[in-house]
């Protein structure tokens, strides 16, 4: 009979059952991968919580070859096959186990990492930055177990490997030294922190705010719009400015007046200034002083702090301080110098009439 009969040390009705099997198991979790896929996400979108979305997302990175594989490791059970073809069935599917498991580990990371950077970065954006590098670290590891775990599945002995590594790193990290540097230098910004996720730094005459720091470069967003992307190991070695970490803003300014005022006006105006600077909010008054006899003006150097670190709240002040001086000055009849030359010119005409002559 022809169900009988034997192929491959099997007879053809345990083929034709080990097709079934891997074709109805590739069917049922398929279907279940969609419908489960699509319920999951039609839930989530009605909810606030957080777990449904990753369990729909999970589901959703289910791939079709790790179904595949499962079906066909399935369908070998039925078979009586040799050790190679059942080890090689085996070891397909493993393969396929440590990979998706990979991917729904590396889902997971960079689920908790997102949430925890969201969380964490109005509060404390130093401790965004090292979870964003953490979260880099931990896939890596995660990704050179799975290769160690997948190669000794196969065979290969990793204890040799990971000493043949050893000596192969070295030279590989000569031939990459720039690259591994940026990477070092990454880690030393995150340890170190240096600066953080939205600080506004300096670095040469470049400046704006930090939106990310990557394992090769640091992105910065200047005021004009554009994105500046520094070296990190560049970065380190230069010296940086950072804004965001400033306490309190001293800030200097002067004014000038013209020569023409007379000397009880002068004498007025230091006082006049340091009131006009203690009235203002988050200040805090430190000097101000008649200090030279100008080109063209009489200069006056005020100096003062900013009590918070906002460059808007210090131009808001600064602004309120122009405008009462300006007011003050028009009140008291004091005017501003600018950039003047006066030119005296003799207007006495030398005599063309010779000198009377004296002869004897």
């Amino acid at each position: 009979m022809f169900l009988t009969q034997i192929v491959y040390d099997n007879p053809v009705w345990t083929w034709l059952l080990a097709a079934a099997v891997i074709l109805v198991v590739a069917v049922i979790l398929i279907f279940l991968r969609r419908v489960v896929h699509r319920r999951l996400v039609a839930f989530a979108n009605r909810t606030d919580t957080k777990v449904d979305d990753l369990v729909a997302d999970l589901l959703g990175r289910t791939r079709f070859w790790f179904l595949a594989a499962v079906s066909l490791y399935a369908g070998s059970l039925a078979l009586a096959l040799p050790s190679v073809a059942s080890r090689v069935i085996s070891t397909i599917a493993v393969l396929a186990l440590l990979i998706q498991v990979g991917i729904w580990a590396t889902a997971l990371v960079t689920f908790w990492i997102s949430r925890s950077v969201k969380r964490k970065l109005k509060d404390d954006a130093a401790t965004a930055t090292s979870m964003a590098a953490l979260g880099f670290i931990i896939k890596l590891v995660l990704w050179a177990v799975i290769l160690l775990l997948a190669l000794d599945n196969m065979g290969v002995d990793i204890t040799a490997l990971i000493a043949g590594l050893g000596i192969s790193g070295i030279a590989v990290a000569l031939a990459l030294q720039s690259i591994l540097g940026d990477l070092f230098a990454s880690l030393s910004i995150v340890i170190d922190k240096p600066f953080i996720i939205g600080d506004f730094i300096i670095v040469d005459d470049l400046f704006g705010t930090v939106e990310r720091v990557g394992l090769k470069t640091t992105r910065v967003r200047s005021l004009s719009g554009e994105q500046l992307v520094f070296s990190n190991s560049d970065l380190l070695n230069s010296r940086i400015r950072n804004y965001k970490r400033m306490f309190e803003r001293r800030i200097v300014f002067s004014i000038g007046v013209t020569y023409q005022t007379p000397s009880e006006k002068l004498a007025a105006i230091p006082g006049m200034i340091r009131e006009i600077i203690e009235s203002q909010n988050n200040t805090r008054f430190d000097r101000v002083h008649f200090k030279a006899f100008g080109d063209f003006a009489l200069t006056f150097e005020a100096v003062y702090y900013v009590l918070v670190p906002d460059y808007n709240v210090y131009m808001d002040i600064q602004q309120a301080i122009n405008l009462e001086i300006y007011e003050r000055f028009e009140e008291h009849g004091i005017e501003f110098a600018y950039p003047t030359q006066t030119l005296f010119v003799d207007s006495h005409q030398p005599s063309t009439t010779p000198p009377p002559s004296t002869g004897n």
